[in-house]
């Protein structure tokens, strides 16, 4: 019977954008981008949309300098194992994760990330809102889906974002490729998303994440979509609840920040195969 065991892993989800949680608080994991796929790999590996490495900002070589270092720090990872500045689903999970753990209490946390710290807020009902900082609009620009042309807004979220709002239906959109962008605008690349506005203040979002493809939710990417439906109704702050095939979340945007709320889930936890480890 083998005794020794892999690193531990926790699954969960926000929205049903998932996760592998590795808890590292040292930073001794060897987390190449090769290792990254493999796990995210949903026939090779647990799956996920991108891993989240929990370790203290101190112990992370390239944490950002104003994150102090007894923070805990959401090392995020894409799918394709690029790293990645922001991930709204993902600081939730993280978050529920380290109350879970006994590694912070309920109530107000901040969550250290590569677009710096995030004040987090576990509340009662079990949803959690992330203050994601202040948003910036830094241009226009198109893309295109399924044939047809969307213009969108350049929203920055920490990272970047093209929301198009648009009355097109979008459960029709082929979203299997990735939709093409300004390398101009968009040097390092950038998350898509399709917006519809409905009723009142809610809206429809699908969305097209950077590093990873199709997913059923993405955090910034709601928070993007709210500025833009806000935009196109001639408003700079306001609320919407944004609607994403993985369920609902509420933004609401301020003259100096942007709150995202949601629910977060945690859905197994195990350890990894040590040979399998090694050799991913």
């Amino acid at each position: 019977m083998r005794t020794s065991q892999g690193p531990e892993f926790i699954k969960g989800h926000g929205t049903q954008n998932d996760f592998v949680i590795l808890p590292d608080p040292d930073g001794a994991l060897e987390l190449t981008e090769a290792r990254v796929q493999a796990l995210c790999d949903r026939q090779r590996g647990l799956g996920a949309d991108g891993v989240l490495r929990v370790v203290r900002a101190g112990a992370l070589p390239d944490a950002p300098a104003d994150v102090p270092a007894d923070v805990w720090f959401m090392d995020y990872r894409n799918a394709d194992g690029s790293i990645a500045e922001m991930c709204g689903n993902g600081v939730r999970v993280f978050a529920h994760y380290l109350v879970d753990a006994g590694l912070a209490t309920g109530g107000e946390l901040p969550v250290g990330t590569r677009a710096g710290v995030r004040p987090v807020r576990i509340c009662d009902d079990g949803q959690v809102t992330v203050d994601m900082g202040a948003t910036k609009i830094f241009g226009e620009s198109t893309t295109t889906a399924s044939g047809r042309t969307f213009t969108g807004v350049a929203v920055d979220v920490g990272n970047p974002h093209l929301a198009c709002v648009s009355d097109v239906e979008l459960e029709g959109l082929d979203l299997k490729t990735r939709p093409p962008h300004d390398p101009d605008l968009f040097p390092n690349g950038t998350n898509v998303e399709f917006v519809r506005p409905l009723d009142g203040d809610h809206v429809q979002m699908r969305v097209y994440e950077r590093g990873v493809g199709e997913t059923r939710s993405c955090g910034t990417g709601t928070v993007a979509a709210a500025v833009a439906a806000l935009r196109a109704a001639g408003a700079d702050t306001g609320r919407r609840v944004v609607h994403i095939p993985g369920g609902t979340v509420e933004v609401e945007v301020t003259s100096t920040t942007a709150t995202l709320t949601g629910p977060a889930v945690l859905v197994a936890r195990g350890h990894l195969d040590p040979t399998w480890w090694q050799n991913a």
